[in-house]
């Protein structure tokens, strides 16, 4: 066997020697979403430390874009995050609103933007990010179908989120998903939200969250419901209003006859 092959595998075992022990040292730092069934298909919350996938069609990039400011509220542990987006990105959906941030629970003063002029220097860009632990998380927003995106890119994320433990976001729009080293990964539709009390708009963000990969655990589709007050998910509720009471000197046949 030749001197390169030979150094080509000594790489590729030490490669998975360090994402093997990663993967015991960062297996049970995890943290709940708040949506009972989600949770406990991915064994007790999202895994930190490791790179997850968000995909959406084109015309779904809002809903995504609030999915992955709930994921990235709930895994930064209130350390900096920091939002990379390619500049064709912000061309097709616009900027990130800061009283959006607000809304859904984010901090906007621990949120750093930055602009990647192509591709290639997002990626760089998120590869040095996540190796730094001062973060709480890496958002690394990317619009549409990029070849430079490819298993050994993901690999190189995956490998410094597991050294450094910062958690790796992967906003995907207008993308197909392609094998990846990601934890797991998503596909997010909007989901018609119930109206709110009389002296709200809109009701609670609802998410229509399908989980296409998951390495320990089973997958599924799942309706999600963002509190924004608690910051966290939550199963849909039912009855987002408070029911009149039924009047104590009147049966409830006869109220529904009144009704009818």
């Amino acid at each position: 066997m030749s001197g390169a092959r030979m150094n080509a595998l000594a790489t590729l075992r030490g490669q998975i020697e360090r994402i093997e022990t990663a993967e015991v040292v960062h297996q049970h730092d995890r943290v709940a979403l708040g949506h009972g069934e989600v949770d406990s298909a991915l064994k007790g919350g999202l895994a930190r430390a490791v790179i997850h996938e968000v995909f959406c069609e084109g015309r779904q990039g809002t809903a995504a874009t609030g999915f992955v400011m709930g994921l990235a509220g709930r895994v930064s542990r209130r350390r900096p995050l920091l939002w990379v987006r390619q500049d064709f990105s912000e061309l097709e959906t616009g900027a990130l609103s800061m009283s959006g941030l607000t809304e859904i629970g984010l901090d906007p003063r621990r949120v750093v933007m930055v602009r990647a002029a192509d591709v290639e220097s997002a990626l760089r860009t998120s590869a040095d990010a996540l190796a730094c632990d001062a973060l709480g998380a890496v958002v690394l927003e990317l619009w549409g179908e990029t070849r430079q995106f490819d298993l050994v890119a993901s690999r190189k994320l995956t490998l410094a989120a597991q050294s450094s433990g910062v958690t790796g976001l992967m906003l995907r729009m207008a993308a197909q998903p392609l094998p990846s080293t990601a934890e797991t990964r998503w596909m997010l539709r909007a989901a018609h939200s119930l109206p709110g009390p009389a002296w709200s708009a809109w009701g609670s963000p609802r998410f229509d969250a399908e989980l296409l990969r998951n390495r320990h655990g089973p997958c599924g589709r799942w309706i999600m419901e963002w509190k924004c007050d608690e910051c966290q998910f939550s199963e849909p509720s039912a009855y987002p209003q408070p029911v009149a009471a039924t009047p104590a000197h009147r049966s409830d046949s006869a109220v529904l006859r009144r009704a009818g």
